[in-house]
């Protein structure tokens, strides 16, 4: 089966303020379900505002290592509700200034990709299906995607004459370069998962029946690892992208430094010694 997790003894369930959204917390991971199957995910009016929520929450809750993405049903998210573009359409929206619509999706954008990127904490997309548009610009903006064998990706916007939100193109351009990027942008095409693992889009690719088992055990491996290392090895890497080596390098060196006062890094050390698995705090 392809479906989100299903229920378990261990899961502390979180209240998103909509069955739209799941979100349970199991072994220091929260698993945050996209759940309106029905229109392969779709962002809403109601769904995207819960998603923006969780992000923040679970990102700073203490008690979550790790964050797991996914969609219910056999689809990751197909982006925004193009029914909502058309006869549909807001009215509150459509009155708005140009100027106003555009400080609303900046501070949308902000608050969902915006706040996905910049969580501290390692996250992880577990696509049962397409990811198009926006819910690919969500998936990429996880540290990994792990897709099952019959997902595919589209960037999607050219289909309904738009040129891109949420990030997409930085993120694209980031993960699979920037040649295949203006492909992918410029053609919208379906891109399945053997192509997505060869090109950097997808990490790993797994057979349907098996995608839920194995994206919660890398989350639950990562959920239990050193807090603080892993915070400021995502830190490193973002900064590889933004300064020149020596800088980076320096920067590094610092959070090293500052890793060696720790007591997840006495015990890595002690357990390493004793050949046995080390158990972390995050101190």
């Amino acid at each position: 089966m392809s479906d989100a997790p299903t229920a378990d003894t261990r899961d502390i369930k979180v209240d998103t303020g909509t069955d739209e959204l799941l979100c349970v917390i199991r072994d220091r991971v929260a698993i945050i379900t996209l759940n309106r199957p029905e229109v392969r995910n779709a962002l809403s009016d109601t769904l995207t505002p819960a998603l923006r929520t969780m992000i923040r929450t679970c990102g700073e809750n203490p008690d979550v290592g790790a964050l797991l993405i996914t969609g219910a049903g056999t689809a990751f998210c197909s982006g925004g509700d193009v029914k909502g573009m058309g006869a549909h359409r807001d009215k509150k929206k459509t009155d708005m200034s140009y100027d106003e619509k555009v400080a609303d999706l900046q501070e949308r954008q902000r608050l969902l990709t915006g706040a996905l990127v910049s969580v501290r904490k390692p996250t992880i997309a577990a696509l049962p299906g397409p990811a198009a548009g926006a819910g690919l610009a969500i998936a990429m903006a996880c540290d990994i995607r792990i897709a099952a064998q019959t997902a595919f990706i589209s960037t999607g916007y050219l289909r309904v004459g738009l040129s891109g939100d949420y990030g997409i193109a930085w993120l694209l351009t980031r993960l699979v370069g920037t040649a295949r990027a203006r492909e992918l942008m410029f053609t919208a095409e379906k891109v399945d998962a053997d192509r997505c693992e060869k090109i950097g889009l997808f990490n790993r690719v797994v057979p349907d029946d098996k995608l839920q088992e194995e994206a919660f055990g890398l989350a639950k491996s990562l959920a239990e690892g050193p807090t603080l290392a892993l915070r400021y090895m995502k830190d490193n890497l973002d900064e590889a992208l933004l300064f020149d080596f020596a800088t980076a390098r320096d920067h590094e060196a610092a959070r090293l430094v500052r890793l060696t006062t720790t007591a997840d890094h006495r015990e890595a050390v002690q357990a390493f010694i004793e050949k046995r698995k080390a158990v972390f705090t995050g101190k």
